[in-house]
């Protein structure tokens, strides 16, 4: 069993940066691939980023290629998110997710675990 719960969400002017976290209970945590996706108001739930077990391969949603950085911490039990030069489309509740299949994150589907989400807002 794996509990994930995020923080890091907030109010931010646009152009701005944020940093979310997910910290893993377990001691399984090294053999979930993570992710991130984000759900805004009145939208579907939508795709951001994964990582690997590893950490050396990552896929990124194109909205925020370049703006948005994934990274773990196995000694920490803990996936980040960077966010930077946010814009007003990027507010949305973030969820963090875990899964054995990195196919799984990569269109939300047959995931093994998700957060409760952190809402992030970003004003213009």
């Amino acid at each position: 069993q794996v509990q994930l719960v995020e923080s890091g969400g907030g109010l931010v002017q646009a152009g701005g940066s944020l940093r979310l976290s997910c910290a893993a209970s377990g001691r399984t945590f090294s053999s979930y691939h993570m992710g991130w996706f984000r759900q805004a108001p009145g939208k579907e739930r939508e795709f951001v980023v994964v990582i690997s077990v590893s950490g050396s391969s990552t896929y990124y949603a194109d909205s925020v290629k370049g703006r948005f950085t994934i990274s773990r911490v196995h000694a920490k039990n803990t996936v980040y998110l960077q966010m930077n030069s946010l814009n007003t489309e990027d507010t949305a509740v973030y969820y963090c997710a875990a899964s054995t299949l990195v196919a799984s994150l990569r269109v939300g589907a047959n995931v093994n675990y998700w957060g409760k989400g952190t809402l992030v807002t970003v004003s213009s």
